[in-house]
């Protein structure tokens, strides 16, 4: 008999530059022993320095793409990452909530990808509402980084403890847990994340690592993530060890052309 392994689904764009998107979502759960699936949301021209274009896909793509992966390997456990248009949104919505008993316990992992690392806009405007509207409520946990949980809260946030108070108000309005991380915070030597599920609070350190500027790292979280919860975690434990595994690729970074890029294959040292 032939070990059997859980499935993870990604729904997001592709980067064809390999740090990012579908690429590294695939990358981190071969890592963790997760077989992976993919459902194609964007076509993106970008390097680790810019997006040149985007090409999104017809919604109608979309849905079966994440039909036909139901139908054969269904996922323990799911991301969305890069949804770009109100009419993706709406189809992955919809499928989700239309598509009991088969998603009745749902571990759905949300990255609200809204603007990618070199500032081009990844989330139309009408998807956002449509995001927060109809899938955030459905999501398990959300996971956005500082500039995505103002949008979501409408303020700023300056500090960890502005950190929590948008995890809780984040909870508050969408129903599902939050970790907001805090690698956007300015004025700290620690990489910071809050993990709010209504019950337990983490607040999830690491110490930065300098003069590394990499790419795709909220992408590898998120993943990690849904593969540790494919593995059956609990969303704490899966929050937590995820962090590990992220902190680590980026403290054990390589060389690839002029840029680093994450190590999703790295040592994990507990």
């Amino acid at each position: 008999m032939r070990k059997k392994i859980p499935v993870a689904l990604t729904i997001a764009g592709s980067d064809s530059g390999g740090g990012a998107g579908i690429q590294a979502d695939l990358k981190t759960f071969a890592a963790l022993g997760v077989h992976g699936t993919s459902a194609l949301t964007c076509i993106t021209a970008q390097n680790p320095k810019r997006v040149l274009a985007v090409a999104p896909c017809g919604p109608r793509i979309v849905e079966q793409q994440m039909k036909a992966v139901f139908e054969e390997l269904p996922p323990a456990a799911i991301k969305t990452g890069m949804l770009f248009s109100e009419e993706i949104v709406r189809v992955v919505a919809d499928f989700f909530r239309n598509s009991k008993p088969k998603t009745k316990n749902l571990k759905l992992v949300v990255d609200p990808v809204m603007i990618s690392t070199s500032g081009a806009q990844l989330l139309k405007l009408g998807a956002l509402k449509r995001l927060q509207d109809d899938l955030l409520p459905l999501a398990t946990l959300v996971t956005p980084n500082l500039p995505e949980a103002e949008i979501l809260i409408g303020r700023k946030i300056t500090s960890s403890d502005e950190m929590r108070r948008a995890a809780r108000e984040i909870h508050r309005r969408y129903g599902c847990a939050v970790l907001v991380k805090g690698g956007h915070l300015r004025g700290s030597a620690a990489a910071i994340d809050i993990f709010f599920d209504g019950k337990t609070e983490l607040e999830l350190a690491a110490l930065r690592v300098n003069k590394i500027k990499t790419h795709g790292t909220g992408c590898t979280l998120s993943a990690a993530i849904t593969g540790y919860l494919a593995l059956n975690y609990r969303l704490p434990e899966a929050v937590s060890c995820a962090k590990l595994f992220i902190s680590q690729t980026i403290a054990q970074s390589q060389r690839a052309g002029r840029h680093c890029v994450l190590n999703c294959l790295c040592r994990l040292k507990t």
